[in-house]
């Protein structure tokens, strides 16, 4: 382990004291960004590289990372970076990924968000082995929108992921272009997660049967950073990309969240938001508009459910550029309507969906391609439950119990909904593009591994 400053030294020291308390292992009774906002030696926001998926070559392997304060933490990296690079694209052009497997373990890349067939979607089926490789080739035919790529081995997802293995994956289109909305150092990709270290400073996945809490916060794959930004307005495209923590996303000083998109593009209409819940796998488009606030002002993203600073945005160009685009957005989706079937699918404890734990070759359902259903989610215990469908989007049309209805940024096309405990929530869902072998699950990454997942067949 390479140590920068004394800085860590005093933070290890910490670490190793802390790690001893009772109350420690309980991510409610703990702020470690009690130690990380005193760090003189703060990471500036790291910006991933952005690539085409023309021909590229994606490689997860053992690594390592400067996540601030002079820790230099042991991680698993896709490309040599934490998080991978993000993959940009346009509708209609061809993806042609050859993914090498330079990890201990078996492993396969889910592209979380995409419509693609079986072959191309990451099955654990379709895991390879340590020193493997496996080759990806498929059109990009859905709207523009934020996505991601993320490991899917059986059992092995919820580790892989904590250690680091995580990426941006974005799709444009014309009707997205057409709003001129901020681009290039004013489009900027937020992966929110949380981590947990090990006396060295190392990434330390000790999950429990309830998930994998993190005990700081991380963004772009560093703790508590910060981001210099001109008076101007930008977007940010975020994920919740913790494995088990659900986040209600804030900024400090009122400054409002212009929400424009979610995990399937831009919402029929845009809104003003104070707050936003996210849960794991889901993405927020928002833009926020730094105008307002003098040079030299701190404003600071924050998750108010765990009280944490997420990364602070420091105003530093009194010169305002230009910005002629949208400040408000809209988009013609059409809802589904008339469902043929109705299925009802129980999240029991945390393993097992209808009382079933996942078995690789079962098939639990079957689905005729270009037929609407109506899905209904049930929490029977050990909420919450983001569940997350594949190959697929679908549209939320009710929740009941609970927190009892939709949120603005579930409208439009979703693929990850958030169902809490006491919860009721129906979708419509139609399957229009691929048949083929699928997945539904919770993206509670280890409810997930241990078992809350099912096959189903589009016919």
């Amino acid at each position: 382990m390479k140590i920068k400053n004394m800085y860590s030294v005093f933070i290890l020291i910490v670490f190793a004291i802390f790690s001893s308390c009772e109350n420690f292992d309980n991510p409610q009774m703990h702020d470690e960004n009690q130690i990380t906002n005193s760090l003189s030696n703060r990471n500036q926001l790291y910006i991933p590289e952005v690539v085409s998926p023309g021909g590229l070559m994606l490689t997860a392997a053992p690594g390592t990372t400067d996540i601030g304060g002079g820790i230099i933490s042991a991680t698993w990296e896709f490309n040599g970076n934490l998080p991978g690079p993000t993959i940009k694209t346009n509708t209609g052009t061809i993806a042609s990924i050859l993914f090498q497997n330079n990890l201990p373990e078996e492993s396969i890349v889910h592209w979380h968000g995409l419509i693609v067939n079986k072959e191309n979607d990451g099955h654990p089926q379709d895991a390879v082995s340590s020193g493997g490789n496996y080759s990806y080739n498929f059109p990009i035919i859905q709207r523009a929108g934020l996505n991601w790529y993320h490991p899917h081995p059986d059992m092995l997802t919820g580790k892989q992921v904590f250690m680091g293995l995580a990426g941006a994956f974005i799709v444009n289109d014309a009707e997205e272009s057409a709003f001129n909305l901020p681009s290039g150092n004013f489009e900027v990709p937020l992966i929110i997660r949380d981590v947990t270290l090990n006396n060295g400073g190392n990434i330390n996945y000790q999950p429990t049967a309830g998930g994998m809490f993190g005990r700081s916060s991380m963004v772009n794959g560093s703790m508590y950073p910060y981001m210099k930004v001109a008076s101007a307005v930008y977007r940010f495209r975020i994920l919740n990309g913790a494995n088990a923590r659900v986040m209600n996303l804030a900024f400090t000083k009122n400054a409002e969240m212009i929400l424009i998109g979610n995990d399937g593009g831009l919402l029929p209409s845009s809104s003003i938001q104070n707050s936003i819940v996210i849960s794991n796998g889901e993405r927020l488009d928002i833009l926020v508009d730094f105008r307002k606030f003098k040079t030299g002002e701190s404003i600071i993203l924050r998750d108010l459910n765990a009280q944490w600073d997420l990364v602070e945005f420091i105003v530093t160009e009194k010169k305002m550029p230009l910005y002629n685009g949208a400040l408000s957005t809209s988009s013609n989706i059409q809802p589904l309507s008339n469902p043929v079937v109705t299925r009802t699918f129980s999240f029991d404890g945390m393993s097992r969906i209808n009382g079933l734990e996942f078995n690789m070759n079962r098939i639990d359902w079957t689905v005729p391609l270009h037929q609407t259903e109506m899905w209904v989610f049930v929490s029977n215990g050990n909420g919450p439950h983001p569940v997350h469908v594949h190959g697929a989007s679908f549209q939320v049309v009710s929740r009941t119990g609970g927190r009892g209805r939709i949120f603005p940024w579930e409208a439009g096309w979703k693929d990850t909904v958030l169902l809490d405990d006491g919860e009721t929530v129906r979708v419509l869902i139609r399957f229009d593009n691929y048949s083929g072998i699928y997945l539904m699950h919770c993206h509670k990454l280890e409810h997930e591994d241990r078992g809350m997942m099912a096959n189903f067949e589009v016919i």
